[in-house]
């Protein structure tokens, strides 16, 4: 039996929300026991993570690993190694790949190639329509029995009401939640960035709020008519998250997710015309990301997603207007994060919550907890680091981040998935892991 203690750490618990010098006993991959260090007598391994917290692995349920297809943005093995590097451990995948994940085959070729990572774990979402076109649905039951964990479309909005009515009766049959990139495709139009007076300043062209506000208004609709699951992607209006919070008053289905870019960044962030500060959806304003803020802190919702999407330089360094979408953000995310706590939006329980058991529990996926019994994923942050983002040192093959340069205090100095140590810092000193 190989044992590893996690010891003199600082347990966070976001179920039981504490946080409680104790030791972490893992044996042969899976968690033994979370104990003071005095009440755990067995021999094992040690890792000091004095100073340290210790929390489950942490779970982004909303990532683009680009494979198989986009292998010169990234790959699974890149991505994978990004995610443990920022504390990740469990990804979830969107299917815009090529060929497009709505089959079983490719379903298993990406679980294939993650297990050849060996590294963070990945779960397959499976494509709503064949092909993202939005006239059929895939095969939802397939998918499943290969390993997908939920469906989306996600980069392409489904704007047919009657197709999103029919994927969330049949994601009822195999309990899948469906995720939404709620744009209407007809109002964004050509916009490049939030329509409003900045973008007038700019001369660019706008994509109004309620281009979302609209879907987000069809869906919850539909989720009463179906009795659905329905996932909001990276909410980005004030007036989203209050029909999101109606409605899961109500008791509907409705979750949502937002991301680090949009819980910091407004749209003057584009006044450069920096492409790496172009998202979908996009900045919005100052109330926009307060509002986002208040429904992280109230739990409306209930996850933050990284909606890490890697591009080719040449594809963010050109005419605002041809810049492809998105952000890395897997290495980034947990600082950004811990920031949050900072500033006061969210305190630390909370901000683990919404980054591992929330995440975990919308996907139905075994993660985000420490409880005996559960896989040994855990991550180690130490909260004192200070680090300045510098994308040129990203594990990820992309660099497309407008928050290089950022200072930031707290960061993932070891994770580890399945009681192995899949990364380390080491330029921390003296180092922590130790022979017992």
């Amino acid at each position: 039996m190989t044992r590893l203690r996690i010891a003199n750490g600082t347990v966070v618990d976001p179920m039981a929300r504490t946080a409680t010098r104790l030791d972490v006993l893992v044996e042969d991959g899976r968690i033994a026991a979370v104990e003071p260090g005095d009440q755990i007598a067995a021999e094992a391994e040690t890792y000091d993570a004095r100073g340290c917290l210790v929390v489950p692995g942490l779970v982004d349920m909303h990532v683009h690993l680009r494979e198989p297809g986009y292998e010169y943005k990234e790959t699974i093995a890149t991505g994978a190694a990004a995610a443990v590097a920022g504390g990740v451990t469990s990804v979830a995948c969107m299917a815009n790949t090529n060929p497009v994940n709505d089959s079983s085959a490719v379903t298993r070729f990406i679980l294939e190639r993650a297990a050849e990572a060996r590294s963070a774990r990945v779960y397959p979402i499976g494509a709503v329509s064949v092909g993202l076109a939005g006239t059929q649905l895939a095969e939802f039951g397939e998918m499943r029995r290969a390993g997908i964990v939920a469906v989306s479309d996600d980069g392409v909005p489904i704007m047919d009401a009657g197709l999103m009515r029919r994927a969330l009766e049949y994601a009822k049959l195999f309990d899948l939640l469906v995720i939404a990139h709620e744009e209407d495709a007809c109002l964004r139009c050509d916009g490049v960035m939030n329509e409003g007076l900045t973008s007038v300043r700019l001369g660019l062209r706008g994509s109004p709020a309620a281009a979302e506000e609209l879907m987000v208004a069809r869906d919850i609709a539909l989720v009463e008519l179906t009795g659905g699951r329905l996932h909001v992607a990276h909410v980005s209006t004030a007036r989203s998250v209050a029909m999101i919070r109606e409605a899961r008053g109500r008791g509907l289905g409705v979750s949502a997710e937002a991301t680090p870019h949009h819980l910091f960044l407004t749209e003057e962030a584009v006044a450069e015309y920096d492409g790496n500060a172009k998202m979908a959806p996009p900045l919005r304003t100052r109330a926009d990301v307060e509002a986002l803020r208040a429904g992280l802190a109230d739990g409306t919702i209930e996850a933050i997603a990284t909606d890490h999407a890697p591009h080719h330089p040449d594809e963010k360094d050109c005419e605002f207007d041809q810049a492809a979408n998105g952000i890395v953000g897997l290495e980034t995310a947990l600082g950004l994060g811990l920031r949050l706590v900072a500033e006061g939006v969210v305190d630390l329980p909370a901000l683990v919550a919404r980054m591992t058991v929330g995440p975990a529990r919308l996907l139905g996926i075994p993660a985000g907890t420490l409880a005996v019994g559960a896989a040994a994923d855990v991550t180690v942050i130490d909260p004192e680091r200070r680090w300045k983002i510098a994308a040129r040192s990203f594990r990820s093959k992309s660099r497309n981040t407008p928050f290089d340069g950022w200072d930031l205090q707290g960061k993932a100095v070891a994770t580890f998935v399945g009681g192995a140590l899949v990364y380390e810092d080491r330029t921390t000193a003296p180092p922590l892991r130790v022979a017992s």
